[in-house]
């Protein structure tokens, strides 16, 4: 059976000048008492940060340790072992960002100093999702650097993976038997034929991190040439390749909204979904909406996908879902508890499932480019003083004691499972009658 672990949704994210931290947005880094919530729920292992922004937010010899030892002091005495983040969908502090040049040495350096003040801690994940940070910092310009161009977005993807090269490096001189639980969002692309050369590109683009640090990328592969023609050095890649930082454990962050599809015939579908690449205008909306066969989405695919490319250990680092019904939150956990235990049985090696956003995010929903206040609780709902358990924490504990959910209801598929689920016109795209529904292409990579 897969453990149970937690985390707490940790980012800091530059916009502009404005920084956006969720442990301040939420109140976790000023409820202490937040700790015993989590022990109580039943977790043992949880994602935890000690961010470089945090810590050395204005010069990089001058830290501040005061909450991470107040933190880790108090995970330690609860018996919790935390898997420590250094970078969080962060740019780093204010004295560099994703594109410096001497980004991945400050990120090592960061490291080593938190390795020789905390030398207890064995699991760590020096970047978190660096493919997706790059997406939303170097392709599409939501968060420092903010730049919108592909040149871009490869450099942001190699700078964090010898980040992270490094700071192993680093630690390890200290805790020669730390390990990396190196995290990724995990989705799958599908289109319409006219789209399948789009999908064909973002499907192979999602794996580049773990390709780099499993050492994949050498003369000879596709995305070696491809790195080389966005300006990357050779000699940077030829440092990837060495692989001593290939992950302990591969973690999957997988989102219902992960798995996409896209479709010239923009006028289906909302307005907000509608973008391009150049070549074609088209619609990028969630696949669980239109792909009338569920069993190519979802965990249990991406996990099996993720194990046939590495066949390496494996998490789901995050499990979350968005909704405002907590019941509904508490079926896609159930889906992703299924899955994973499932796939272990069949031998598949996953570790552990991973019950995100503790005590919940603010302005997810638009990737904190808006002030808007929504929020999204989790096991613990913080619009409560003190916080207030929700189904969510009833079905952690039962997961964390027994290993199943007892409630019945816990159990009914969510709505992604059910006929209503499909954008009008949509719904069963292979099925008789559907003759105004486009075609998918199943797309390789």
């Amino acid at each position: 059976m897969p453990e149970l672990w937690g985390g707490v949704e940790c980012s800091v994210v530059r916009i502009g000048d404005t920084w956006r931290d969720q442990t301040v947005e939420t109140g976790h880094d000023r409820r202490e008492d937040d700790l015993a919530r989590i022990a109580a729920l039943g977790i043992r292992t949880l994602r935890y940060p000690v961010l470089w922004e945090r810590v050395a937010p204005d010069r990089p010899e001058q830290r501040d340790w005061s909450w991470s030892d107040r933190r880790l002091d108090g995970l330690r005495r609860l018996g919790i072992r935390p898997i420590v983040g250094l970078l969080h969908h962060g740019s780093g502090p204010r004295y560099t960002d994703l594109l410096d040049p001497g980004f991945p040495a400050g990120l090592a350096v960061h490291a080593d100093a938190v390795a020789v003040r905390y030398p207890w801690i064995t699991d760590w994940t020096p970047v978190n999702e660096p493919t997706t940070t790059a997406r939303f910092s170097g392709l599409y310009g939501h968060w420092c650097p903010h730049h919108r161009d592909f040149r871009s977005w490869c450099r942001m993807v190699v700078n964090q993976c010898l980040g992270t090269v490094l700071a192993m490096r680093a630690i390890r001189r200290h805790i020669p038997s730390a390990r990396l639980i190196q995290t990724e969002d995990l989705g799958r692309i599908f289109a319409t034929p006219t789209l399948s050369y789009q999908a064909q590109h973002e499907n192979e683009r999602r794996w580049l991190a773990l390709d780099l640090l499993c050492g994949r990328i050498a003369r000879g592969h596709p995305w070696h040439t491809i790195l080389l023609k966005a300006g990357i050095a050779e000699a940077a890649l030829a440092e990837l390749t060495a692989g001593d930082a290939a992950p302990d454990v591969i973690g999957i962050n997988h989102y219902l909204t992960s798995d996409r599809f896209l479709d010239e015939a923009v006028h289906r579908y909302p307005a907000q979904f509608a973008g391009g690449n150049g070549r074609h205008r088209y619609a990028d909306v969630e696949a669980v909406r239109v792909h009338p066969q569920p069993d190519h989405l979802g965990p249990r695919a991406r996990l099996r996908e993720a194990w046939n490319r590495y066949r390496r250990p494996l998490a789901i680092t995050e499990a979350h879902h968005g909704a405002a019904d907590m019941l509904e939150c508490v079926r896609w956990l159930s889906e992703v508890w299924t899955a994973a235990r499932s796939l272990r049985a069949g031998g598949v090696d996953i570790r552990a499932v991973t019950v995100w956003s503790l005590f919940g995010s603010v302005d997810w929903r638009s990737l904190m480019m808006e002030r808007a206040g929504a929020y999204e609780p989790g096991p613990y709902d913080i619009r409560s003083s003190p916080p207030r358990a929700t189904a969510l924490a009833t079905a952690t504990q039962q997961l964390a004691t027994v290993g199943t959910l007892l409630a019945p209801e816990f159990i009914v598929p969510g709505w992604w499972r059910r006929e209503g689920r499909f954008y009008p016109g949509r719904g069963g795209a292979r099925s008789p009658g559907k003759r105004n529904a486009a075609p998918i292409a199943e797309p390789v990579g």
